[in-house]
């Protein structure tokens, strides 16, 4: 399968065309960098196309000849307008480059944000109540991916949660979110590792996300939307008590910040990603591994 795939550069982006490629399948990469992951620039079957999300011509040049468009990338905004015009206007056009090229599937990448303020039970029947731009930008999204229903395309919704790893390619990223990081380096210099009590989430390592990618696009389903977590709630303080044990010596103390959060946290059902995809995930045994390579870039 040919595959246009947007923000292909990015973290989870480069997970997602790494699995694809080794699926055998051809990938048409839109970026604004193709120079910033040397590696999957020269990997066999991957053809590059620089712009950034508004830039149509470019879009619709990169989407022709495609069977299916993998949508990951973000344009960013801080205010109301920008974010609709960098972001929500992109998903839009995207929708209808892809639908007038004869794509015959769409994925759209949403966030556990669109879901917004943490409810007792939360899955993917749960209203949209977003609490940010963020989560603003990616409900609405949401909206133009199932409403669309005359293009013909299959349009499914994946949610990702708290997406982690070491970057795929040597010359790849990790995560944009630096709590991993900050830990492993308080913890390397003995100092204080200041955390919130009861802050945690249902982490998911990067090689997992993308195998829901994969295993939605070589699906037939349309119009579903699964949320992609990790099974198991897991504690910013256990990441913080693994990398103080992976440090020897190490005279670090735990600090928690009491705000008053529950000892019976909220989380989101991965039922629907269990039954109808098969997939379950534990993110565990990634843990460790990930502080040890913040540890080891630390001490270069």
């Amino acid at each position: 399968m040919r595959v246009f795939l947007t923000g292909g550069t990015g973290f989870i982006g480069h997970y997602v065309a790494k699995a694809l490629l080794n699926r055998g399948h051809e990938l048409h990469i839109s970026t604004r960098h193709p120079e910033k992951i040397p590696s999957l620039a020269e990997a066999k079957g991957v053809s590059f196309f620089q712009g950034a999300l508004c830039d149509t011509d470019v879009l619709q040049q990169a989407i022709q000849g495609c069977d299916a468009c993998i949508h990951i990338a973000l344009g960013w905004g801080e205010t109301p307008t920008t974010m609709l015009k960098n972001d929500t206007l992109a998903t839009a056009t995207l929708l209808e480059l892809a639908a007038n090229a004869g794509c015959e599937k769409f994925i759209y990448t949403s966030s556990t944000a669109a879901m917004g303020q943490m409810r007792p039970s939360m899955d993917e029947t749960c209203v949209n109540l977003p609490v940010d731009l963020y989560g603003a930008t990616k409900a609405a999204g949401e909206a133009y991916v199932l409403g669309f229903r005359r293009s013909g395309m299959k349009r499914n919704i994946i949610r990702p949660g708290y997406t982690f790893g070491n970057p795929a390619f040597l010359d790849g990223c990790s995560q944009p979110d630096t709590r991993f990081k900050k830990i492993a380096e308080a913890a390397l210099r003995n100092e204080p590792i200041h955390i919130i009590k009861n802050d945690g989430t249902q982490f998911i390592h990067a090689s997992q996300q993308a195998e829901v990618f994969c295993r939605l696009l070589e699906s037939d389903l349309n119009e579903e939307i699964f949320l992609a977590l990790g099974q198991t709630w897991i504690s910013w303080k256990e990441i913080a008590e693994q990398a103080i044990a992976l440090v020897p010596n190490c005279k670090s103390e735990i600090i928690e910040e009491d705000l008053g959060w529950s000892d019976s946290p909220m989380t989101f059902s991965v039922r629907k990603l269990s039954e109808v995809l098969g997939l379950q995930f534990d993110s565990r045994p990634f843990i460790s591994p990930h502080i040890q390579y913040y540890l080891d870039m630390l001490k270069k």
